[in-house]
Order: C-alpha cells, then sequence, then structure tokens
C-alpha cells in the first residue's frame, strides 16, 4: 500500500503495521504487570502517579526506583539486541548469523571477566564487555576478509572464535579467585536484578543514535541479500553499507551485553519470530526491536514468578526458550 503526502511516497505494509502495533501493546501490558506485581502489589492506576512524582512514597520507591529502572533496562537490552540480530542475520544470510554463534557475545564476555578478575567496578565491568565485542569483531572481520566478506565466511569464522573464547573464559574462571568466579558466574548468566538508571541510559543513547543508522541501511541491506554482484549492479556501495551495519550491529550487542551481561538467544529468535509474523522480506528493523523487548521482559518477568520467592537469572530463561526456538526451527529446516 503506496501513500502520498506531497512529492513524498510511503509504501506501508497493513500485515507488518498490525504486527508492530500488538508487539506495542504486548509490550505494554508486560511493562505494566512488571511494575504492578511482586511481592507488593501496585495498583494500575497508581503506576503512573508513582513515576511523576505524584504516588504515595511506598509506590514511588517500588515502582520508580526498584521496578521502573529494571523494566525499562530490559525493554531497550531486548530493543538493542533484537536489532543486531536482524542485522547479522542478513548480513551472514543464515538465520543463525546471531552474536551468540558468531563470538561477539563470547567476546564481550571474556572482557567482562577480565574486568571482574582484575577488581573491577561495574563501570569498568561494562566497559570491558563492550571494548571485548568491538575487539572481536574486528578480528573476526579482519580473518574473514577476502577481498570482501561472504556470509558463510563471517559465520564460519566467527564460529571458530566463540569456540576459541568460550574456552578461554572457562580457563579465565579455573584460575580466579573462588570470589571473583562467582561475580564472573552470575554475570556470565545474563540478569536484569539490580539494574538501575545508570544501566539504561547508555543502552537508550546507543539505541538514539544507531537506530537511524540501522534504519539508512536496511534497504541497501535487502538488495545485497540477493548477492554482491547484483546490489554492485544496482548502484551499492557493498562494503560501505556492509561496514556500517556491521558497526551498528556490533556496538548495540556491546552495549546491550555490557548493560545486562550476555543474554543468550534474544537476538537469534527476535529477528526470526518478526520476519515470519510480518511475513516480510529483508531486514524488519522495528518489529525485530519490538520483538526483542517483549521477549526479554517477558522472560524477565516469567522468570521472576515462576518460582517466587525464588527469582531465576533472565538468561536461564532465554536459554530454555531459545533453546526449544532452535530445536524447533532446524526440525522444521529438515523437513
Amino acid at each position: 500500500m503506496n501513500v502520498r503526502v506531497g512529492p513524498w511516497s510511503l509504501r506501508l505494509a497493513p500485515r507488518a503495521l498490525l504486527v508492530t502495533a500488538l508487539l506495542v501493546l504486548t509490550g505494554s501490558c508486560v511493562a505494566v504487570a512488571a511494575l504492578s506485581t511482586g511481592e507488593f502489589t501496585v495498583p494500575v492506576p497508581d503506576i503512573l502517579g508513582a513515576l511523576f512524582g505524584q504516588g504515595t512514597p511506598v509506590a514511588e520507591l517500588i515502582v520508580g526506583r526498584l521496578r521502573a529502572p529494571r523494566v525499562v533496562t530490559g525493554l531497550l537490552v531486548g530493543a538493542a539486541f533484537g536489532v543486531s540480530g536482524a542485522i547479522f542475520q542478513s548480513l551472514t544470510r543464515n538465520p543463525l548469523g546471531s552474536p551468540d554463534f558468531i563470538g561477539f557475545t563470547a567476546g564481550a564476555s571474556t572482557g567482562g571477566i577480565i574486568a571482574v578478575v582484575s577488581g573491577g567496578s561495574a563501570a569498568m565491568i561494562a566497559g570491558g564487555a563492550l571494548t571485548g565485542c568491538v575487539v572481536t569483531a574486528v578480528l573476526v572481520y579482519a580473518l574473514a576478509y577476502r577481498g570482501g566478506v561472504q556470509g558463510y565466511r563471517l559465520v564460519l569464522v566467527g564460529i571458530g572464535a566463540n569456540a576459541l573464547l568460550v574456552a578461554l573464559n572457562s580457563y579465565l574462571l579455573t584460575r580466579a579467585n573462588i570470589n571473583d568466579a562467582a561475580t564472573a558466574g552470575a554475570w556470565l548468566t545474563g540478569s536484569l536484578s539490580g539494574r538501575g538508571w545508570d544501566h539504561a541510559l547508555p543502552v537508550a543513547l546507543a539505541l538514539v543514535v544507531l537506530l537511524p543508522v540501522c534504519a539508512y541501511v536496511s534497504r541497501p541491506m535487502r538488495m545485497i541479500e540477493m548477492g554482491d554482484d547484483a546490489a554492485r549492479a544496482m548502484g551499492i556501495r557493498v562494503e560501505v553499507v556492509r561496514g556500517a551495519a556491521l558497526t551498528a550491529g556490533v556496538l548495540l550487542s556491546g552495549v546491550a551485553t555490557a548493560a545486562a551481561g550476555p543474554v543468550v538467544f534474544v537476538a537469534l529468535a527476535a529477528p526470526q519470530l518478526a520476519r515470519r509474523l510480518t511475513r516480510s522480506p529483508g531486514v524488519t528493523m522495528g518489529a525485530s526491536a519490538l520483538m526483542g523487548a517483549v521477549l526479554l521482559t517477558g522472560a524477565d518477568l516469567a522468570a521472576q514468578r515462576l518460582l517466587a520467592p525464588t527469582q531465576l537469572p533472565v538468561g536461564v530463561l532465554t536459554a530454555a526458550i531459545g533453546g526449544t526456538y532452535l530445536v524447533l526451527l532446524l526440525r522444521k529446516d529438515r523437513h
């Protein structure tokens, strides 16, 4: 469906718009449920008042200072992982081409572990995770580059780098003292527990800066999915677009990991689910971001409530959900 506004024309897909609206509604409902429920229940009408400093002191403390930062961080981190996964799956033309499988998450984990065993603060751990992700991406890209980067080569090099980094991470944990190893192990699981506004703000800034870049390269990336030669024939500067997309995807993955730890499978599942629901060809950036936000926030809510009063790290639940999804995906592809 094409909509004309003066000299401009905008192409809209009704199904994609409907799915986007439903994802926004679902995310809003999950966020309200996470803000309202828990050991102390806050009535839904009181949530807005608590957020804007007009509620009771107890509600303002529980919603504004404890629950809201966690929920917002979950939404933002999920969106960042979703967009990052969409970028890498498009670049590699492979449904398994997510940061979890091609080494970037493992590289971020390495940086975080090094910061932990060095006695670093929370800020240093976040910085180490981002640095590790970026360094790993540069090395993988350099090793995969042969007059350009083909998707299958990037996946193969990334899988090899992932295996090496996982081994390195295990070695670092065995050499750390027991307290540092316990701290690093908890961080490696991926969790939103104790997250504050200082965790949400860097992810929000990264999304504000990088989402326009992702939106700009999404159309030429769709052309590149048809092959580099075909894209060049249509005037696409393939390596420039690929480099910009790769940079944005790496930074989004690194910032998200720095904020919540290496939460697995969100970057893998969110773009696939978004594409299946919208039935849209090419890169579904917006739907992938919303799907990632819904998946991570919903998983965190379930992790808090399923075994209450015991709370699970959200990474445990996303791993279980993602592993099940991966088995179903491979089984469907086999047939």
